[in-house]
């Protein structure tokens, strides 16, 4: 079961030949707690969505994958754009930065301790202009999206360096999400 209701989750996971047997979103609260580093909020929001859906799910018992995407420019945890406001905003930041894409990933099969893994992406923006910003803010494709931008849209053109899992950037590791459903019992 696949604890999201992300599509690019869903069709990533199809693209490593796996269909989920159902897709159980979970509504938690995924603002930051004061002082929480990116890493730990990551893990800590992967694992929760975890525990939700296994309390949700009614079904035969399965095992459950959540994932958790964090942007982060230092120590800071970039929203998941709700507004153009907020797209601006992370891309403003982000324009001639290095900034890192961690995303959790939690494994909970029945009656087994749940398996985590958290992997980190570097990329780099080039500088932008306030053009550039301006047409990715019109075209609507930062919003939702954790720190304001899709790497695989129209954004990627801003990507002069990227260093680890470009999946990653889109929302989920596929070579370690397939390690750790194997880990898990889960059998391709």
């Amino acid at each position: 079961m696949l604890a999201s209701e992300s599509p690019r989750r869903k069709a990533l996971l199809a693209q490593a030949g796996i269909v989920p047997d159902a897709v159980l979103p979970t509504a938690i609260d995924e603002r930051p707690k004061k002082a929480e580093q990116p890493r730990a909020h990551a893990l800590r929001l992967a694992m929760t969505k975890a525990a939700a859906a296994r309390a949700a799910w009614t079904g035969a018992p399965s095992l459950i994958l959540a994932a958790d995407t964090v942007v982060a420019c230092g120590r800071r945890i970039l929203p998941k754009a709700e507004s153009d406001d907020d797209v601006r905003a992370c891309l403003t930041l982000l324009s001639g930065r290095r900034h890192q894409v961690m995303t959790a990933i939690a494994a909970s099969a029945p009656d087994v301790d749940t398996h985590t893994r958290i992997v980190t992406t570097r990329v780099a923006f080039k500088r932008l202009t306030e053009s550039e910003i301006q047409s990715y803010v019109a075209c609507g494709e930062g919003l939702g999206k954790a720190g304001g931008y899709a790497i695989q849209g129209r954004a990627e053109i801003f990507v002069r360096f990227l260093s680890g899992s470009w999946s990653n950037v889109v929302g989920l590791p596929l070579f370690e999400t397939v390690g750790l459903l194997a880990a898990s019992g889960y059998v391709m």
